[in-house]
């Protein structure tokens, strides 16, 4: 328990259909409540950015269309998101340019892509920024730029809305190398909610015996990633489950799993491939051998966790043979992984104490 309880809110991308950035922000939630804190999550509303997220989540591939037989199973998958939403402690709801969050005393950003400014929908909103906030704290929390490069830069104008910060953390090194230009000070690089409070994801969907399935979790995989994976498939006499999209190339296609159930699915796998950051999160967060090869989208997120983890390895090429997919996804990620994950969960842990105060 912390000595000082808050009364925290927590500003992220809470209601997007997408297995990650529920479970990001349900573990970052129960992990202040788990330190004492009554936490809950800000539910800001746009009803552009609400048509936006279901359009996108009954045409995920576009501009490759989804047959129309796909079509009830992700909406199945987005009714089960509604309701597992609206099981999370937030706040009344409130405009997302009109923010209403007083009585609070501290306000934590992130996780997430929340200063992605290439984000589809909310690419430079200011809330996102502490614009319009009111609380003692404003603070971040592994938060992104995403795929908006470091030699990109931001401009003074943001930069100035983010020295409003109390403390700054985030969970990248691309967005460590953006604040630091603009900040001049170099932010602490802290864990994603979902490996610094795996235990909450364990603890509401426990796993149950490992299966002979490998997980597919992203889409739009490359073609040389595909036949690899069927060869290794037949070799091993491990089918290959898709689970939230439909990837073909799989043996079984699971689209209309809720974020319960693609959590237990994760931590069910003898093994896992994504072209996600947190397909590779949950995989780490199991202890289950994974590869991935990352869209440009989440090119940089991948990357960098793979560097901070010293788990390179599991980036995977063209160049590559089936005996280095064999050796992948025949054992789980390297010790020195767990080491690297064991100091940053204790470096994460202190900076939320301090931050919080």
């Amino acid at each position: 328990m912390t000595a000082t309880p808050r009364k925290v809110g927590i500003l992220t991308f809470h209601r997007c259909i997408n297995y990650g950035s529920y479970w990001q922000a349900r573990c970052l939630t129960e992990g202040l409540r788990s330190l004492g804190h009554d936490a809950r999550l800000l539910d800001h509303h746009s009803d552009q950015v609400a048509r936006a997220e279901w359009r996108c989540s009954f045409q995920p591939t576009l501009p490759e269309r989804t047959p129309r037989a796909d079509l009830p199973a992700y909406k199945i998958k987005g009714r089960k998101f509604v309701a597992a939403f609206d099981r999370l402690p937030q706040s009344p709801r409130f405009p997302l340019h009109r923010p209403d969050t007083d009585g609070y005393d501290a306000i934590v950003v992130g996780s997430d892509e929340v200063w992605n400014f290439r984000h589809p929908w909310y690419g430079g909103a200011p809330i996102f920024f502490g614009e319009g906030l009111s609380a003692p704290r404003l603070v971040s929390y592994a938060a992104s730029f995403g795929n908006h490069d470091a030699a990109d830069g931001i401009s003074a104008d943001w930069a100035a809305k983010l020295r409003r910060f109390t403390a700054v953390s985030v969970r990248d090194a691309n967005s460590r190398a953006l604040v630091e230009t603009a900040l001049g000070a170099t932010p602490p690089l802290v864990l994603d909610p979902v490996l610094q409070f795996g235990d909450r994801v364990h603890a509401a969907a426990p796993p149950s015996e490992k299966g002979r399935y490998a997980l597919v979790y992203g889409h739009g995989f490359p073609e040389w990633l595909q036949r690899q994976m069927r060869d290794w498939s037949r070799r091993s006499g491990v089918r290959l489950v898709s689970i939230g999209y439909r990837n073909d190339w799989a043996d079984e296609q699971d689209i209309a799993a809720g974020p319960e159930e693609f959590a237990q699915r994760a931590a069910s796998a003898s093994a896992l491939v994504t072209n996600f950051f947190h397909g590779c999160v949950f995989a780490l967060n199991n202890r289950t051998p994974f590869v991935t090869a990352p869209s440009p989208y989440r090119f940089n997120k991948v990357r960098d966790l793979a560097a901070a983890l010293d788990a390179r390895r599991h980036i995977v090429s063209p160049e590559l043979e089936g005996a280095d997919y064999d050796a992948l996804l025949g054992a789980p990620p390297a010790p020195a992984v767990y080491e690297r994950i064991e100091e940053l969960r204790a470096e994460s842990l202190a900076y939320l104490r301090h931050a919080l105060g």
